[in-house]
């Protein structure tokens, strides 16, 4: 089976799709939930663009700097998760605009 090489302009291109749609789906809803998944993609751009460009290089660095947007993304998710169970509990509601009532 022979490997098929694909343009890094095309990968970049599908990382700034992608960006693009989570940045769109931040800036549009109010609900946590899809805002937590709106941020899940624009990260997962970031590391498609930096594998791609440690792919591009023959470096491990792109890896190396996925690893670390794993790690972020796996932060942003207990983070998020402990705000989604706060909402629910205290506005029976997932609306980010009430996040600015709750205290603690």
């Amino acid at each position: 089976m022979t490997a098929v090489n694909v343009p890094i302009e095309h990968v970049l291109i599908l990382a700034g799709a992608l960006f693009a749609i989570g940045l769109a789906g931040v800036l549009v809803r109010r609900n946590i939930i899809f805002l937590l998944m709106s941020l899940e993609i624009m990260m997962n751009a970031c590391g498609l663009a930096f594998v791609a460009a440690g792919a591009r290089w023959a470096e491990a660095d792109g890896q190396i700097m996925f690893m670390l947007v794993l790690s972020l993304a796996a932060a942003e998710v207990a983070v998020g998760l402990g705000l989604v169970l706060q909402l629910a509990r205290r506005f029976d509601h997932l609306d980010i605009d009430a996040a600015s009532e709750l205290s603690g």
